[in-house]
């Protein structure tokens, strides 16, 4: 370990002559399989290339700059790790999907690093059983449609990915990823805050997804678990909380969805043993709750909090939204009784199309919404409609009573 301190200082000193970083790569072949490199506190020019399992700890005073051309650190070599770096600067090419991290390998641990200035942040490409955890990541700075996305799966199984801070980027992309942990993440100012396509068997769970256009996207994924987020202010144009496209036996459980355009939307599923189930979620504050589109409903909505959204449900049919499942759901507009007091009204909660439909219907009259003009012509609806409405969705047991 002296002979390579010694190697640092000499090849720092030469490049602080030739006013460029002295190049880390020497220093990781040197380090033996197995071992552990620790660079002085200082700054590196990459690119690395990890091709056995070592570990290189820059505890957190260590920079390694990419030069701007292609991926700053890739790791080829199962059981490597990387924590503590500063990385920046990597190329911008998205054919080549440059990056600060590239793990093409298993088993590896990469974390506690923060990542800025790089195109992508830390891809995942064919690596199985890793862990990325504790990072800080991202983009360039340019239109959000143009940046990299701040963490990639391609074909990447059976993956931990939590506690990353992930800040305007471009997406949180999976395709064709299976069986990972996404846990505990904090992802905001970007445009997706995580999109999953032909991703199967995934956790989503206990992330912070605020301020983006679009929240969580699921795409042809089935069997995922998304339970315990808080997303929040996907306001822009039509941006959703949630948005799932034929994807079946997904679970919807114990979120958060606030302040959104549309805080779930689904379509029908395409087999009916192939429900979404939604349970035990706050829908709050979103101009609409919830929305689904497709010839027929057949989803499970259950024992959820629905509180002070402009429109609560609205489908593209009648039928798309009355044959979901509805039962034990909280409603504020509910205004039936509960005379045995067991927290379940005396009556259905039975919601009928009026002036809204007009809306629905015609995008421009959106403009309108809330209005006093929509209010008067919505109370005309109801007093003397001019045929008989259409019920929408009916819940047999809505609840009267919130749980302390």
């Amino acid at each position: 370990m002296k002979f390579i301190t010694l190697i640092f200082i000499l090849l720092s000193s030469f490049g602080n002559i030739a006013y460029a970083y002295p190049p880390l790569q020497l220093y990781v072949e040197l380090t033996p399989a197995g071992g552990t490199l620790k660079p002085p506190a200082g700054k590196y020019s990459g690119p690395i290339i990890i091709k056995k399992p070592i570990t290189i700890d820059g505890a957190g005073k260590v920079e390694i700059d990419g030069g701007e051309s292609g991926t700053v650190i890739t790791i080829k070599a199962n059981n490597s790790v990387v924590r503590g770096l500063h990385i920046t600067n990597s190329g911008t090419s998205h054919n080549s999907v440059d990056a600060g991290i590239s793990i093409e390998a298993n088993d590896c641990i990469v974390e506690d690093n923060k990542l800025d200035n790089v195109l992508f942040g830390i891809q995942l490409k064919q690596a199985d059983g890793n862990i990325v955890r504790g990072n800080t990541i991202s983009s360039l700075d340019r239109d959000i449609s143009i940046r990299g996305d701040g963490i990639r799966m391609w074909y990447a199984h059976d993956n931990t990915i939590e506690n990353n801070v992930l800040d305007k980027v471009r997406d949180f992309a999976s395709n064709n990823s299976t069986g990972n942990r996404v846990l505990g993440n904090k992802i905001s100012n970007s445009r997706v805050g995580m999109e999953f396509i032909y991703s199967h068997d995934n956790e989503v769970a206990n992330n912070t997804i605020t301020n983006n256009i679009t929240g969580i996207v699921l795409i042809y994924s089935n069997e995922l678990s998304i339970h315990h987020n808080r997303i929040s202010h996907m306001r822009e144009l039509v941006g959703a909380g949630l948005s799932f496209k034929e994807s079946a036996e997904v679970v919807v459980a114990d979120n958060e969805i606030a302040h959104c355009a549309i805080g779930m939307q689904a379509n029908s599923p395409l087999d009916p043993g192939n429900r979404m189930i939604a349970e035990n979620n706050l829908f709050t504050y979103n101009v609409l709750g919830l929305y689904f589109y497709g010839e027929k409903g057949g989803h499970i909505i259950r024992n959820n909090r629905f509180e002070n959204n402009f429109t609560d449900v609205l489908g593209s049919a009648s039928m798309t939204v009355r044959q979901n499942i509805w039962s034990g759901n909280y409603w504020d507009n509910y205004r039936g009784f509960d005379r045995d007091g067991d927290g379940i009204g005396d009556k259905p909660y039975d919601v009928y199309l009026y002036s809204e439909r007009i809306w629905a219907d015609r995008p421009k009259l959106k403009f309108f919404r809330g209005s006093p003009a929509m209010e008067m012509l919505d109370v005309s609806f109801r007093l003397a409609p001019f045929s008989q409405p259409k019920l929408q969705y009916s819940d047999k047991k809505p609840r009267v009573k919130l749980e302390k």
